[in-house]
């Protein structure tokens, strides 16, 4: 099913960076708790046929999320999310980093530095993401392990999720 959502996805090189706004058809608070529980976070962040499984998360200001992407074969690749600010149910800043099931981080890639904020526009929640990686050679890289096609997969996920929420409503 084409979502008729607004999802841009930019990339502007000279800042070696990638905005995303989207359009989600549900609630501030359900899709802040999509970003930021664990437990729903699981259901989505990974593109299928991927699954994401958190191993620790502590969502607050120096907290630090702890995952893998676990693919149809049970490979894992680990990553984790160290939360700079939190601002409830409007802004939070991380950064990610790609690490082993230990949280030592892969010498092979930068971190990405995540903003992302959240806003209501009548029934709708918008979501703005931007991504800063440290220089344009990293942003390729990404751009090219498939980041855009990947995301997509997992903002369809989300998606399909609040398309739950919201039939399990009547």
């Amino acid at each position: 099913m084409k979502s008729n959502l607004l999802m841009n996805f930019t990339v502007d090189k000279e800042n070696s960076t990638v905005h995303i706004k989207r359009e989600f058809n549900a609630s501030l608070a359900n899709v802040w708790s999509a970003w930021t529980e664990p437990e729903i976070l699981d259901q989505w962040w990974a593109p299928a046929p991927f699954k994401s499984k958190t191993k620790s998360m502590e969502f607050k200001e120096g907290g630090r999320r702890l995952y893998a992407m676990v693919g149809p074969e049970n490979q894992e690749k680990w990553s984790f999310f160290e939360y700079s600010s939190i601002s409830p149910k409007t802004n939070f800043k991380y950064s990610s980093t790609f690490c082993d099931a230990e949280a030592n981080p892969d010498p092979n890639f930068g971190s990405s530095y995540w903003d992302v904020t959240f806003s209501e526009k009548g029934d709708l929640t918008i979501v703005d993401i931007a991504i800063k990686r440290n220089s344009l050679a990293e942003l390729e890289k990404i751009i090219e392990m498939g980041f855009k096609e990947g995301f997509t997969i997992a903002m369809d996920g989300l998606d399909k999720i609040f398309e739950t929420q919201n039939q399990n409503r009547f």
